[in-house]
């Protein structure tokens, strides 16, 4: 038999702890409720880089197709050194959020797979992310042959804004039918 004693101090403490768990499921409840229960999937939310499929799954978050078939993976090192060319690299690939900087002299695996909506007849524009540990710690974007490097960010304003442009094109074409 167990014997359970609550003096008026410590049923004071239970009353407002009992309070504020109550206070706390209330507003979880009440922003559950109008945020509509929506929750958008951000690249960031991939908990690990396992396989082909988290690597299309983390470019889609930025609003990236990849055709996962063309996917290959290759070792590079980061340089312990850097030179004013691979800091301006670092730049572009903070852009998503990541920073190379804490894996200087790691061996990262290199992860590449084919953008074909950004991809023309002239250069083909390939989706790369750096894993280390099944950590993405890099993304940027790569043109082929030209070897030009592009952060996410800045491709996804760009894909948006040409969209918008063409979007208003159309309509403008719409409003004035010949005659």
């Amino acid at each position: 038999m167990f014997l359970f004693t609550v003096t008026k101090p410590g049923l004071r403490q239970a009353g407002a702890l009992a309070l504020c768990a109550v206070c706390l499921c209330g507003t979880v409840a009440a922003a559950v409720h109008f945020s509509g229960g929506a929750v958008t999937a951000s690249a960031a939310a991939v908990p690990g880089i396992e396989t082909t499929q988290d690597i299309g799954t983390y470019f889609t978050g930025y609003g990236f197709d990849t055709d996962l078939a063309s996917a290959a993976v290759d070792k590079v090192k980061i340089p312990k050194k850097w030179d004013d060319s691979f800091a301006a690299f670092n730049q572009i690939v903070q852009e998503s959020g990541l920073d190379l900087a804490d894996y200087k002299g790691k061996t990262v695996e290199k992860w590449t797979v084919l953008c074909p909506q950004l991809s023309t007849g002239d250069h083909d524009t390939y989706c790369v992310l750096l894993v280390y540990k099944a950590k993405a710690v890099g993304a940027y974007l790569l043109q082929k042959p030209s070897g030009e490097v592009t952060g996410l960010i800045t491709a996804a304003k760009a894909g948006a804004e040409a969209a918008s442009e063409e979007e208003t094109v159309e309509i403008s074409a719409d409003a004035y039918p010949e005659e």
